[in-house]
C-alpha cells in the first residue's frame, strides 16, 4: 500500500493529572513518550505513514530535537484540547489521510494505522476510530472507542473549523456528523493493554512496570 497517511502526535495538553508537566517529554523506559510514539509511527506495518509531525504548545526546541516538524495549536485559544491538534494536522496534511496519535500511550498497535486504513476505505467512510476493550472498576471489560487514535479525511478540514468556530470541543460530537467506523483491537492476538494511557506520574510508572 502506498504511503498516504500524515500522522501528529497529540503533545499539547496541559498535563494536569501529571502536576502540569509536559508529558510527552517525560521518559518511558529511558525515552521520552513523544519520541517512543513517533519511532512506533515509523514502524507501523505496511509503510503507509508518510510524515510524522508533533502538535505541542511549549518545549517546541525539545521535539523538534526528535528530528519532525512541531505546530503549536492552530485554535486562538491555548490548550484548546485534542480537536486543536487535529485541526492543526488537517492544515498540514498533504496526503489523503491524517492520523492523530496521543503522546501518553506508548504501546499502541503496530498496526494500527493499516487496519485503520483497510477500514475507512472498505467501508467508505470519512473517519475509523480505533475500539479497544477496558475494565471498569467494578471489574467489567467493555470495549470502547479510542476516540484520539482516529484516522480521516484530509478533506474534512472545513468541517472541523466550522464546528470548533461554533464552540464545539467534544471529538465524538465533531465525528458523529461524519461517516465513523469502529475499528475493534480485541482479537485474539491484540494485546488487551497497547491502548492503556498515562495520564498521571503513577500510571506511567504501572506501564514501564
Amino acid at each position: 500500500m502506498t504511503q498516504n497517511i500524515t500522522a501528529i502526535i497529540l503533545a499539547g495538553g496541559r498535563g494536569s493529572r501529571m502536576g502540569g508537566v509536559d508529558k510527552g517529554l517525560q521518559t518511558f523506559n529511558g525515552v521520552p513518550l513523544a519520541l517512543h510514539t513517533l519511532m512506533r509511527l515509523q514502524m507501523q506495518e505496511g509503510g503507509v505513514v508518510a510524515e510524522t509531525m508533533v502538535n505541542a504548545n511549549r518545549n517546541l526546541a525539545a521535539y523538534e530535537a526528535m528530528g519532525v516538524s512541531v505546530w503549536p495549536d492552530a485554535s486562538p485559544d491555548a490548550f484548546a484540547g485534542p480537536l486543536a491538534g487535529f485541526l492543526t494536522g488537517l492544515e498540514r496534511c498533504e496526503t489523503p489521510y491524517l492520523l492523530t496519535v496521543p503522546c501518553d500511550t506508548p504501546l499502541f498497535p503496530l498496526d494500527l494505522a493499516l487496519r485503520l486504513l483497510q477500514a475507512i476505505e472498505q467501508q467508505g467512510a470519512d473517519i475509523a476510530m480505533a475500539s479497544a476493550p477496558e475494565t471498569d472498576e467494578s471489574g467489567v471489560t467493555h470495549t470502547r472507542a479510542q476516540p484520539v487514535f482516529c484516522l480521516m479525511k484530509a478533506q474534512l478540514m472545513e468541517s472541523l473549523v466550522k464546528f470548533m468556530q461554533g464552540g464545539g470541543r467534544k471529538i465524538d460530537a465533531w465525528t458523529a456528523q461524519h461517516t465513523t467506523v469502529l475499528v475493534p483491537f480485541d482479537g485474539r492476538t491484540d494485546s488487551p493493554g497497547a491502548f492503556a494511557n498515562a495520564n498521571t506520574l503513577a500510571q506511567l510508572h504501572a506501564l514501564q512496570a
